[in-house]
């Protein structure tokens, strides 16, 4: 299926690491579908190693699967916005860390520069979320950025409502769909499962 054939997806990940396989697997499935990708990384996804993976491997695999390099400097990533280098950007893993930058206007990170370059262009940025602390500190950024203009969330859910009753992730294979709602100026429906 190339139903996203020729839209240029940047796609950036955060330290979620639990998440990496799962968010690998989602991009692989995007470039299937014909996207064109463009990887970012937050410093840390970009450089720790974790009981999950070696940094480098990573970086290496996501490379291999999108035919350029990582942009993960801020210097990289603002020329997003005056090139208009996407047509949507996916930030998937989401962290609470990141979730509260955009929410600030902080960008002091290449997640974050990479973001408010993009949506300068009133173009569509999608957050997948995954955290720990979603439905406690990191809810309200959750909240304030529903309310943005161009912001757009990926569906999500409790993912250890039991042990980590704060906790939610991503629902990865929803982003396909929430990637074409967002360029259509509509949220996915339902958002929470």
């Amino acid at each position: 299926m190339e139903d996203l054939k020729g839209v240029k997806i940047g796609y950036a990940i955060c330290g979620s690491f639990c998440t990496f396989r799962r968010t690998i697997d989602e991009m692989k499935a995007l470039s299937k579908m014909g996207a064109e990708l463009f990887p970012i990384m937050s410093d840390n996804a970009y450089s720790l190693d974790t009981r999950f993976g070696k940094a480098a491997d990573f970086v290496e695999e996501i490379e291999a699967l999108c035919g350029r390099r990582v942009i993960h400097t801020i210097p990289d990533a603002e020329p997003i916005g005056p090139q208009k280098l996407l047509d949507v950007l996916v930030i998937s893993p989401c962290t609470g860390n990141t979730l509260a930058k955009l929410a600030s206007g902080v960008t002091d990170t290449a997640v974050a520069l990479a973001a408010k370059a993009h949506l300068r262009n009133a173009r569509p940025l999608v957050i997948g979320v995954s955290t720990n602390d979603a439905l406690a500190a990191a809810s309200k950024n959750i909240g304030l950025l529903m309310n943005c203009k161009n912001i757009y969330f990926i569906p999500m859910s409790q993912d250890d409502p039991v042990k980590k009753p704060n906790s939610m992730v991503v629902h990865f294979d929803k982003t396909p769909e929430a990637i074409r709602c967002a360029l259509d100026k509509r949220q996915v429906q339902p958002l929470v499962f």
